[in-house]
């Protein structure tokens, strides 16, 4: 969906249609609420209260499904997104309790596979005091930097919508390229798993 099509969707139907959108491309669809937010579209703390509830519920979700589910087709499929398998919940398991907090920003910001690290995080059965606050820190981190993001880069066409619309294309471009950025970056962080995922492997298998 391209930044203008979804600006205009977002600016016709307001937060009706923002709620559906957060669940398809949530970072991307808080950068655009926070720009229009900067222009008036949207109270920017209402907008924060959403994605967060949004973010850690969700997250909530995808864990009771691996928590509850571990012998299910659904967290097999998960798991295999990330490589996993029944003989490697061990070291899975170790990697989540002594790096918890890399764990979780580097799986919620990897492009595709963000759902699955949720997931193993339940078939673990990781302590759920440590998974939600650490939950809540890379949703307050994710979403509130991009809604500042968003916010600021809406304020750099002027506080008025008529400053907003008549730069529209240079608006249209920045999106643009922050989408680009924000892809490149989610596969840079998928990719920097992966080889993390291989260094681990190579080490168990020379003990």
């Amino acid at each position: 969906m391209s930044p203008e099509h979804l600006s205009t969707l977002i600016t016709s139907y307001g937060y009706w249609i923002l709620i559906p959108l957060t669940f398809l491309e949530g970072p991307i669809i808080a950068f655009v609420a926070g720009t229009l937010a900067s222009v008036g579209y949207f109270n920017i703390w209402l907008l924060a209260t959403l994605f967060f509830v949004r973010d850690v519920g969700l997250d909530a979700v995808y864990y009771a499904l691996g928590y509850w589910g571990r012998d299910k087709k659904f967290t097999h499929k998960m798991m295999a997104k990330l490589g996993v398998t029944g003989d490697h919940l061990d070291e899975v398991r170790e990697i989540w309790e002594k790096h918890a907090g890399k764990t979780m920003f580097m799986g919620k910001l990897s492009y595709g596979i963000a759902s699955a690290f949720i997931v193993v995080a339940g078939v673990i059965k990781m302590p759920l005091r440590k998974f939600f606050t650490w939950a809540v820190i890379v949703a307050v981190v994710q979403y509130g930097g991009l809604l500042v993001l968003g916010y600021f880069f809406g304020n750099a066409f002027g506080s008025k919508l008529s400053g907003l619309l008549e730069n529209l294309q240079y608006a249209i471009l920045g999106l643009s390229v922050f989408i680009f950025l924000y892809y490149g970056f989610s596969w840079y962080m998928r990719g920097s798993f992966f080889k993390t995922e291989r260094r681990e492997e190579q080490m168990h298998e020379m003990k």
